[in-house]
């Protein structure tokens, strides 16, 4: 695990200039450092090192073979497998490393080696014949990639901070990237918040040549798998089948992940699949696994509870943390240098202290990401497809009709007099959201508008600038909206915010976060998976409880969904207040030119009077002010 930066640059690489890129990310690898730079100094590759496997000098990067330089951030899992496989053909090895295996793959079988590849990365290969640079990104987007081009500079970097190293490099505001980061709380790929800067598609190769034409080539899709048709069909097996199968490539796909020569431990919340992930695990292991929690004071956000008795029944070596406003606050105000662009997912603020916690023991951590968006764990999935239904019986003039008398202050102070859900801290937000999912005809729409922070009509109250349609959902056809609306949610939720969530935070730690539930071999297999074994009855994640079944009693596995997050709500009116005063103060506001000051100051006097309303768009408020001061100037 590491951060790899480079330069392509027809005018010269200036040595001083890369090795400044390189070092603005030592977090990610403290460990080691190297770099390149060709003899005609036109390209220049560097690298830092977080040692995980083979932590002698002869892991050190860039790596070098028959004119083929690589810089590789990841883990390939399988590297022993193709090793072997390459010795056949004569290749020798010179370290015991995943990056060598990379490099002399690439060699053999040139682009067409990545499909032999299980595991995460985002490597970078100058072909010295060629004159060509290949930047390659894992199948889901796991290690993050970025890349700048304009004016003849090409350069990409694990982190957007490295490009401020360079004196060429213009941070301009890409505006197209600010209506969705207001939106759903992050900047969707490609898109980044600066122009002409961008991060590479998951599953894609980008190839630059000495001409510095950029061409693309996809090599992974998750949604072929959606689409395609299993060869067996699910319907002709008993169901302990597919139980029994899935168990199989979680168990082989999850000890892959073991692979290391440095400690290795579990963060585990006591959901189901953190709990999936410990028991295979533990059951495989002959000594207890290493096991990382974090809890709040405040009881309604606390998964400690669970987690410790997981744990307990486990009989794993368990480690538990708890958050206070303090330790939030110290956290918060990192934020800006964390993440390089606006992001606003504030579960930001417990990963990272559970990351610096757990790196006190050991140097890898498995995470659970990925469960909920293949086997329907999120809640917002029934709404969506209980109110299209709704909708679907109810002429739509009717249902305008409605939503426009509802959508004044009389009708909601009715609605919050005799609601029973009054004690929501985001009901007003949900009442709105409700009234405008009203009207919207397809399940799609209305699952859009339950991922909105911000929804449509209020984006233009919120913001000065000009911007057309911000969805990144679509309709599908030739599969239910169920299964669109989980593979939809790998290609975005998942992969722009959740994984850059536990990259960043991770990686700030030097902890290498390592994903079991991405396997492509899982993705795979669930993607074929019909709806029935993902959810039945009413119950998520059918298939996995199946499995934890086995391993756990059952009042450790059936209690409701709780997500990861942060008590922004009541932190923000009681200790954390003073940020929100400064950054959101109308002065400060003004400095952006972006914003509406007065429908801020409105939302805010709501916020304070006691309103329920949802607490989240002013911790994206103020996360954008924050990194607007740190990054541009405010």
């Amino acid at each position: 695990m590491c951060g790899i930066a480079g330069i392509l640059d027809l005018t010269g690489v200036k040595e001083s200039i890369l090795i400044k890129m390189r070092d603005s990310m030592i977090h990610r690898g403290p460990d080691d450092a190297g770099f390149w730079i060709s003899d005609d100094r036109r390209v220049g590759l560097a690298h830092r090192r977080l040692s995980i496997l083979d932590l002698s000098p002869s892991g050190r990067q860039p790596m070098e073979f028959d004119g083929l330089i690589i810089v590789h951030n990841g883990e390939v899992y399988n590297f022993k497998k193709i090793r072997d496989e390459l010795k056949k053909y004569g290749y020798k090895f010179e370290s015991k490393t995943d990056t060598e295996v990379i490099l002399k793959a690439y060699h053999k079988w040139g682009i067409d080696a990545v499909h032999k590849f299980r595991g995460m990365w985002a490597f970078a290969i100058w072909d010295k014949k060629k004159c060509e640079l290949i930047l390659c990104r894992d199948r889901v987007g796991v290690k993050p990639l970025y890349w700048y081009y304009k004016d003849g500079l090409f350069m990409f970097a694990s982190e957007l901070k490295a490009f401020h190293k360079h004196a060429k490099f213009k941070k301009e505001i890409n505006l197209k990237a600010i209506p969705f980061y207001f939106k759903y709380g992050y900047i969707p790929t490609p898109l980044t918040i600066f122009k002409n800067t961008f991060k590479l598609e998951p599953g894609y190769f980008l190839i630059i040549d000495k001409y510095q034409k950029i061409t693309k080539r996809k090599y992974w899709a998750v949604e072929d798998y959606f689409f395609s048709s299993p060869k067996v069909s699910f319907k002709e097996k008993r169901e302990e089948e597919p139980i029994e199968e899935l168990e199989n490539i979680l168990t082989e796909s999850f000890k892959l992940r073991l692979i290391s020569d440095v400690p290795v431990g579990v963060f585990l919340s006591g959901g189901i699949d953190s709990s999936l992930v410990t028991v295979i695990l533990q059951k495989e292991s002959t000594k207890p696994l290493k096991t990382f929690t974090i809890g709040f004071y405040e009881k309604s956000y606390d998964e400690a509870p669970y987690a410790k008795k997981v744990a307990q029944y486990l009989g794993t070596e368990h480690y538990e943390f708890y958050l206070t406003p303090k330790e939030a606050y110290e956290v918060i105000l990192k934020l800006p240098e964390i993440f390089d662009e606006p992001f606003g997912d504030s579960s930001a603020v417990p990963t990272y202290l559970v990351s610096k916690y757990a790196r006190q023991v050991v140097k890898v951590a498995l995470s659970a990401d990925g469960g909920d968006e293949q086997f329907c764990g999120y809640t917002n999935y029934w709404p969506a497809l209980e109110l299209s239904k709704i909708n679907s019986k109810i002429p739509l003039l009717l249902r305008k009709t409605f939503s426009k008398l509802g959508n004044n202050i009389f009708a909601y102070s009715i609605a919050r007099s005799f609601s029973p859900f009054l004690k929501l801290t985001n009901f007003r937000d949900k009442y709105f959201k409700l009234l405008n999912a009203l009207q919207a005809s397809e399940p799609i729409k209305i699952f859009d508008i339950s991922k909105s922070i911000f929804i449509d009509d209020e984006l233009k109250k919120l913001l000065k600038i000009n911007f057309g349609t911000v969805s990144i959902y679509r309709e599908y056809e030739g599969i239910d909206i169920l299964q669109s609306m989980m593979m939809q949610d790998i290609k975005t939720y998942m992969r722009d915010d959740i994984l850059v969530k536990v990259d960043r935070c991770t990686m700030q730690v030097a902890l290498e976060g390592r994903e079991p539930f991405l396997d492509n071999k899982i993705l795979e297999f669930s993607a074929r998976l019909p709806s029935y074994y993902k959810c039945r009855n009413g119950i998520s994640k059918y298939i996995l409880r199946k499995i934890l079944y086995k391993y756990l009693p059952k009042n450790l596995v059936d209690r409701p969904k709780q997500g990861f997050g942060m008590p922004v709500y009541e932190w923000f009116k009681k200790e954390l207040k003073e940020l929100y005063e400064y950054y959101l103060s109308e002065s400060m506001l003004k400095k952006t030119e972006i914003f509406n000051e007065k429908y801020i100051k409105n939302l805010l006097q709501l916020y304070y009077k006691g309103e329920p309303t949802n607490a989240s768009r002013f911790w994206l408020l103020l996360i954008f002010q924050m990194w607007a001061e740190k990054w541009i100037g405010l």
